[in-house]
C-alpha cells in the first residue's frame, strides 16, 4: 500500500468523482488497518522531493487532520491517539517533517512547519521531543536561506501553539535572538526576513521577560519600525501588524516609543498601498480598545498604586491624530455600500474615529466639527458622504448636553439629505447617521429629547419613504427606525409618539420583506429585526393593528413550508425565511401573550400556531429550528398549563432538540425550553420528566456536547425539581453526584482567559440555581431530610467560592441565595451545619454591605432564614 499511496492521493483529487471516492476509501482502510503505517507513509510522501507537489500536499493536510481537530471532543480524541502511538513511527514521522524543512518546494516546507507546530502543540506539554527546539534552532545558521525561513515559520507557528509555560526561557531567549536577527534589516533575503516578522508576532506571547528589559525591547522595538520601511510589502504589512499585537500585548511599556510610531502610521496611512495603511490605522484602533478598557475598569479613578495606568496617549495625540483619520474619510470605495465584507481605508479610518470618541469623549467634537461643516454641502459625493461618516463616528463617546445641540441643527439637514442627495453612497451613511443619533441620544433616560411631537412625523415619513429606496439605503433606514422604536420600549405610555403611524410603519415593513431584492443588503432580515422591536414598543392603543400580523405571518410560515422540489438556493432562502417568520410570531406572542385586552383574541390562533412549529422541525435548518424551539418557549409561557395539549405530540421534537449535539444552540435552547415548559405546567409535566433527565443526565456524561450548554443543563435541573417538588426524589441519586463533581471542577478552574473566566461564571451560576431550585421543590415537604446528606459539600462549595474571590456579581447573587434556601428548607437542621461553615458569615456581611441592590435584596432574605434557623 505504502507503494501505491502517491497515486492514491492524486486520486483523491481527481476531478472524476468516481476515482476520487474510490481513493477516499482506500485511504480509510489503510488508516484503519495500519495506523502507524499510514502516517509514517504519509510523513514519506511528504518528505519526498521526487514526488508530485499534489501528492505531497495532501499527504501533509491529511496528517495535519490526524493531530488536530476544531471540535474540542474530537481533538482531545487525537490528542490521546497520538500519545499512545507506536513510539518508532513517530520517530519516522518526525525525522520526516525535520527533513522537509529543507525541501526546495516551498508548499511542502510550509505544511511540514505546519504539522510540527501541532506534534510540538501534543508533544512538548508532556516533556516529549526536548531536542525540537535545539535541532530547529541549530537549522537557523544553516543555508541555504529557504531552510531559514521554513524553520522560522515552524518557530512562529510553535509559538501559536504551545503556551508560554511549557518553554523554557533559555529557549525562549534563543528563539527571540533568531527571530529579531531574522528580521532585521541587513537580512538579504526577503522571504527569510517576512517568515522572521510574522514568527515574532506569534512569539510576543512568550516575551514578558524580554519586554521588561529596556535594553532588549529597545533592540525588538527598533527592529519592528525598521522592518515598517522595508520595500517589500508583505514585510511591511507584517511589521505594523506585529505593532498592532505589541500595542495590546504590551501597552504599559509603549510610552518610550510612540512619537516615532506615529510618524510611521501616519507616513504609511497617508502614502502607503492599501493593506500597510490597514494595519497602521489598526494601531490606533488597538491603543483605543486597551485604553477604554482601562478606563472602564478603573472608572477613571487612577490612584499611584493602579495595576495598570492610562497613559492617555490617544488624548495626547488628539491634535495630529484626528486630522489624520479625517482624510483617510475622503479614500472610499465607488461600490463599498455595495458589498457587505467591504473593508477598506475610509472605513477603517471612520472606525478607529468612533473608538477615538469613546476613548476621549467631548475633546474629540470641536476637533470634528470643522471637517463636518467645511464639506457636507460640498458638490462632490466624497466631501459630502466623508462628512456625514465623520458626524455618526463621533455620536458615541461624548455627552449629551455636548452632542444633542449639534443633533438638534443637522437633524432636519440629515432628513432631507436621505431623501434628496443625488448619491447613494451618501444616503446610505445618512441613514446610518440617523440610526446612531437614535442608538445613543433617544430613549427615557436623557432629559433633553432630539425626537419631538413636532419633528416625529418628518421622522417617520422619511424613514419609511427610504426603505422604498435601494437595498442597501433601505436596510440602514430599517435599523434607523430599529433605534427609534427601541428608544420608546421602556417607555410605557412615552411610546405614543408612534402610535399615529403605527399602522403605516407595519405596512411599509412588510411589505419591505416582499422586495424581490430583499435579499441584498440583509434587507430582508432588517426589515423583520425592526418589525420586531416595533412591536416590542407597542402599547395597548395599537395591540389591535399587531393582532392583524398574525394571521398575515401565520399565512407566510405556511407557504414556506408548502415550497416543495427547491434548488439549493432556494432552500436556503426558505430556511432563511421560516427563521424570521418564527422569531416575529415569537415577538408577537411575547407581546400579546402579556396584555389583558388582546390575550383571548390571540390565544384562538395558539393551535395553528403550535402545529406550524411543529411542521418547521421537519426542514432540515438549524437556525429555522433555534427560532421555532424559541417561539414554542414563548407560547408555553403564554399558555400556562394550557400547553399540556400539546406535549405529546410535542414531546419527540424536545428529544430530538435535546439529543442534536451537532448544532449545540439548537440543544441549548431546547434545554431553555424545558425550564419555560417547567415553568408553564408545574407538576403536569411529571409524566415527561424521566425522559428529559435521563437526556439531560446523558448530555452532561458526554465529551461530545459543546461546554456552553452544560451550565444551562444544570439550571434545568432546578427548574425541573422546582416543577415537581419532592417528586424529584428518584433523580437525586443520579443529579446529585453529577452536581458535586462539577462544583468541585469549576472551583478550581483557574481563569487563565477571559473565555474560560467567563465559562467558569456560567458553570457555578447553573450549579447553584440547581441547588435553589432543588431546596426550593422540596420545601416544606416531610422529604426535606433527604437533602440532609448533601448539605455539608454544598457549604463547602460556597465557602470555596468565597476564598477564592473571583464570582462575578451573578455567581455572588445566587451563592447567597443559595444559603438562604439551605436554611430555609432545612430549618433547624441547617443551623449546626452553617455555624460550622468556614466563611458563611463573612460571605453574608460582605453581601449585605454589596453596591448591586440585587445582590444586597438576595442577602437580606438569607439574612432572614438564616435567623430563623440558627442563632447567627
Amino acid at each position: 500500500m505504502a507503494m501505491e499511496v502517491t497515486q492514491i492521493l492524486l486520486n483523491a483529487q481527481s476531478i472524476d468523482s468516481t476515482v476520487r471516492k474510490q481513493a477516499e476509501e482506500n485511504l480509510k482502510q489503510f488508516q484503519e488497518q495500519n495506523l502507524p503505517g499510514f502516517l509514517v507513509s504519509l510523513a514519506g510522501e511528504l518528505a519526498n522531493d521526487e514526488k508530485p507537489v499534489e501528492s505531497r500536499k495532501l499527504a501533509g493536510l491529511i496528517l495535519k487532520n490526524a493531530l488536530d481537530a476544531k471540535e474540542q471532543h474530537r481533538k482531545f480524541e487525537l490528542v490521546q491517539r497520538w500519545l499512545t502511538l507506536d513510539v518508532s513511527a513517530k520517530a519516522q514521522i518526525k525525522a520526516f517533517l525535520l527533513q522537509t524543512l529543507s525541501s526546495p518546494a516551498h508548499e511542502a516546507r510550509s505544511t511540514a512547519s505546519q504539522v510540527i507546530a501541532k506534534v510540538a502543540g501534543i508533544e512538548l506539554p508532556h516533556k516529549q521531543w526536548p531536542e525540537l527546539l535545539g535541532a530547529l534552532l541549530s537549522n537557523i545558521h544553516q543555508l541555504p536561506p529557504h531552510t531559514k525561513q521554513a524553520t522560522l515559520e515552524t518557530l512562529g507557528y510553535i509559538c501559536e501553539e504551545v503556551s508560554p509555560d511549557v518553554v523554557e526561557q533559555d529557549h525562549v531567549n534563543k528563539i527571540l535572538t533568531a527571530v529579531v536577527q531574522g528580521m532585521n534589516s541587513s537580512e538579504a533575503n526577503n522571504d527569510v526576513r517576512l517568515a522572521a516578522t510574522r514568527a515574532l508576532c506569534n512569539a510576543l506571547g512568550f516575551a514578558q521577560l524580554n519586554f521588561s528589559n529596556d535594553m532588549e525591547r529597545d533592540y525588538i522595538m527598533r527592529v519592528v519600525c525598521e522592518a515598517t520601511l522595508s520595500l517589500d510589502l508583505k514585510i511591511r504589512q507584517s511589521a505594523f501588524e506585529c505593532l498592532v499585537a505589541i500595542s495590546s500585548t504590551y501597552y504599559d511599556k509603549l510610552a518610550p516609543y510612540m512619537k516615532d510610531i506615529f510618524n510611521i502610521t501616519a507616513k504609511a496611512v497617508k502614502e502607503d498601498e492599501e493593506p500597510v495603511a490597514l494595519q497602521a490605522i489598526e494601531f490606533w484602533s488597538s491603543i483605543c480598545d486597551e485604553e477604554i478598557d482601562i478606563l472602564e475598569e478603573y472608572g477613571g479613578d487612577f490612584s499611584g498604586d493602579s495595576d495598570i495606568p492610562c497613559f492617555y496617549f490617544i488624548k495626547q495625540a488628539l491634535p495630529v491624530l484626528v486630522p489624520m483619520l479625517l482624510e483617510t474619510l475622503l479614500k472610499q470605495e465607488e461600490d463599498q455600500d455595495q458589498d457587505e465584507g467591504a473593508w477598506n481605508i475610509a472605513m477603517a479610518g471612520g472606525t478607529c474615529l468612533g473608538l477615538v470618541a469613546r476613548t476621549v469623549g467631548d475633546d474629540i467634537v470641536p476637533l470634528v466639527m470643522p471637517f463636518i461643516e467645511e464639506n457636507i454641502t460640498k458638490p462632490d459625493w466624497r466631501q459630502r458622504e466623508a462628512a456625514t461618516y465623520a458626524f455618526g463616528s463621533i455620536l458615541e463617546g461624548p455627552s449629551p448636553d455636548k452632542l444633542i445641540p449639534l443633533v438638534n441643527t443637522a437633524l432636519s439637514f440629515m432628513l432631507n439629505a436621505l431623501l434628496q442627495d443625488p448619491n447613494n453612497h451618501v444616503k446610505d451613511t445618512t441613514a446610518w447617521t440617523l440610526g446612531r443619533m437614535f442608538e445613543f441620544l433617544h430613549g427615557s433616560a436623557l432629559d433633553t429629547p432630539i425626537i419631538t411631537a413636532a419633528n416625529c412625523q418628518q421622522i417617520v415619513t422619511v424613514l419609511l419613504q427610504s426603505m422604498k429606496d435601494v437595498p442597501n439605503v433601505a436596510e440602514k433606514a430599517c435599523g434607523a427606525l430599529y433605534f427609534l422604536a427601541q428608544g420608546y420600549e421602556d417607555g410605557g405610555s412615552l411610546s405614543a409618539p408612534l402610535t399615529p403611524f403605527f399602522k403605516e410603519i407595519i405596512q411599509t415593513l412588510v411589505t419591505v420583506t416582499h422586495r424581490e431584492d430583499a435579499g441584498e443588503s440583509r434587507l430582508r432580515t432588517a426589515a423583520y429585526e425592526t418589525l420586531n422591536e416595533v412591536v416590542r414598543c407597542s402599547t395597548d392603543e395599537t395591540a389591535p393593528v399587531v393582532m392583524e400580523l398574525v394571521p398575515l405571518i401565520m399565512m407566510e410560515l405556511h407557504q414556506t413550508l408548502e415550497e416543495q422540489r427547491l434548488s439549493s438556493d432556494e432552500r436556503e432562502k426558505q430556511n432563511e425565511s421560516q427563521g424570521l417568520l418564527c422569531g416575529c410570531l415569537m415577538v408577537i406572542i411575547q407581546k400579546l401573550g402579556s396584555s389583558e385586552q388582546a390575550k383571548f383574541a390571540f390565544m384562538q390562533c395558539a393551535d395553528q400556531m403550535m402545529s406550524l412549529f411543529l411542521r418547521v422541525f421537519a426542514c432540515r435548518s438549524a437556525t429555522a429550528h433555534e427560532e421555532a424551539m424559541l417561539a414554542i418557549g414563548a407560547l408555553a409561557y403564554a399558555t400556562g398549563s394550557n400547553f399540556i395539549k400539546y406535549m405529546q405530540e410535542f414531546y419527540r421534537y424536545l428529544e430530538m432538540g435535546l439529543q442534536n449535539f451537532e448544532d449545540y444552540q439548537v440543544c441549548a435552547i431546547t434545554v431553555g425550553v424545558v425550564g419555560d415548559l417547567c415553568r408553564a405546567l408545574d407538576d403536569k409535566i411529571l409524566p415527561y420528566c424521566d425522559g428529559i433527565m435521563t437526556q439531560l443526565l446523558k448530555n452532561l456524561s458526554s465529551n461530545q456536547l459543546h461546554r456552553s450548554v452544560k451550565p444551562p443543563i444544570f439550571s434545568c435541573f432546578g427548574d425541573i425539581a422546582l416543577a415537581i417538588g419532592e417528586y424529584f426524589e428518584k433523580y437525586l441519586v443520579y443529579a446529585m453526584p453529577m452536581l458535586q463533581s462539577a462544583a468541585e471542577l469549576s472551583v478550581h478552574i483557574s481563569g487563565a482567559d477571559d473565555d474560560l473566566t467567563e465559562y467558569t461564571n456560567s458553570l457555578r451560576n447553573g450549579i447553584l440555581e440547581a441547588y435553589s431550585g432543588i431546596f426550593q421543590g422540596f420545601k416544606g415537604s416531610p422529604k426535606t431530610q433527604l437533602l440532609l446528606p448533601f448539605a455539608p459539600h454544598i457549604l463547602q462549595f460556597l465557602d470555596s467560592l468565597y476564598m477564592e474571590k473571583d464570582m462575578d456579581d451573578a455567581v455572588t447573587k445566587t451563592a447567597i441565595g443559595v444559603l438562604g434556601d439551605l436554611a430555609d428548607t432545612l430549618g433547624s437542621n441547617a443551623g449546626p451545619l452553617i455555624q460550622q461553615s468556614v466563611s458563611s458569615k463573612d460571605f453574608l456581611l460582605e453581601c449585605l454591605s454589596s453596591d448591586d441592590p440585587l445582590i444586597k435584596e438576595s442577602a437580606e432574605w438569607a439574612k432572614l432564614a438564616i435567623s430563623q434557623a440558627t442563632s447567627f
